[in-house]
């Protein structure tokens, strides 16, 4: 597709920013959840002055408020339909849960869709390199409130107070196996203040479940704890479906089975190949016409 964004596209970003400004208490409070995104800029988005913003400004709103640049129709694939319900479940009943799956399953997607169609939900992706204090500036900033001079016991009890505030909050920590051991440890205390206030679902690959196998077996600080607070289990998702990547396919304009076929063949049932091929093949027929 063309690397520019369309005036359609943009009016999609507009409708989903005014959204995730409305979820999240208005502009102000947006502006310090999104990165590199100020008010001033949400303002001009929302008044429609979309030629005074940049492409690559479209492009990072787009990103971090769970909405993808390029216009991309979703399916609802078997993880999809799976991970979805399990967040439903955790959100409602307050409970904390780790997801496993391959790279390329879906788990990404489907919590951002999650983000942006639930209310009280913090998405977050994280970060190996992120300290304790990193992480939860990080969360308060998620929430609307700015961490700047506070100390880290201060956040932490700032964070607590915001989620016993609201009503069935959930926190999507994606990639969590990325996590550090002493970040990850620091989720026993919060899980001890937020255990019937809070939910908290940790998405990632296969690996979390090692580290875990592992840090029980060798009695590493914290992992049989955190272990027991997540119920000793990883919850596994399914391998992509020849048929998941047909519907994603088809949802997206591609109906030749010739082609259809060369991208299951090549993607290996990962969907951001698929996507990113899906793409290719979108911008080929752009160009036909």
């Amino acid at each position: 597709m063309d690397k520019r964004i369309t005036d359609i596209r943009k009016s999609d970003i507009q409708l989903a920013l005014a959204d995730y400004c409305a979820r999240y208490g208005g502009q102000n409070k947006a502006a310090k959840i999104l990165d590199g995104v100020s008010s001033g800029t949400i303002s001009q988005v929302l008044n429609g002055n979309h030629d005074l913003i940049a492409d690559d400004m479209w492009r990072k709103i787009a990103s971090q408020i769970g909405l993808e640049a390029a216009r991309w129709n979703a399916v609802s694939t078997q993880n999809y339909s799976r991970l979805t319900r399990l967040l439903e479940e955790v959100q409602a009943n307050q409970l904390w849960m780790a997801v496993t799956g391959r790279a390329g399953s879906g788990k990404t997607f489907t919590c951002k869709q999650y983000d942006k169609s639930h209310g009280n939900v913090f998405y977050i992706s994280c970060d190996p390199d992120w300290t304790k204090r990193d992480f939860f500036a990080v969360m308060l900033r998620k929430t609307g409130r700015t961490p700047e001079g506070l100390t880290l016991i201060q956040m932490k009890q700032k964070l607590v107070l915001q989620m016993r505030c609201m009503e069935t909050p959930v926190i999507i920590l994606d990639e969590a196996d990325k996590l550090s051991d002493v970040v990850l440890n620091s989720f026993i205390t919060l899980y001890n203040d937020l255990q019937y206030d809070c939910g908290v679902v940790m998405i990632a690959t296969e690996f979390l479940f090692k580290r875990f196998d592992q840090g029980v077996r060798y009695n590493k600080k914290g992992f049989n704890e955190l272990w027991s607070r997540i119920g000793r289990k990883c919850v596994p998702l399914k391998d992509v479906s020849q048929q998941d990547i047909v519907a994603v396919c088809q949802a997206n304009g591609i109906e030749d089975p010739r082609v259809i076929d060369a991208i299951i063949g090549e993607c290996e049932g990962d969907l951001r190949r698929v996507q990113r091929r899906v793409f290719a093949e979108m911008k080929k027929q752009t160009n036909r016409q």
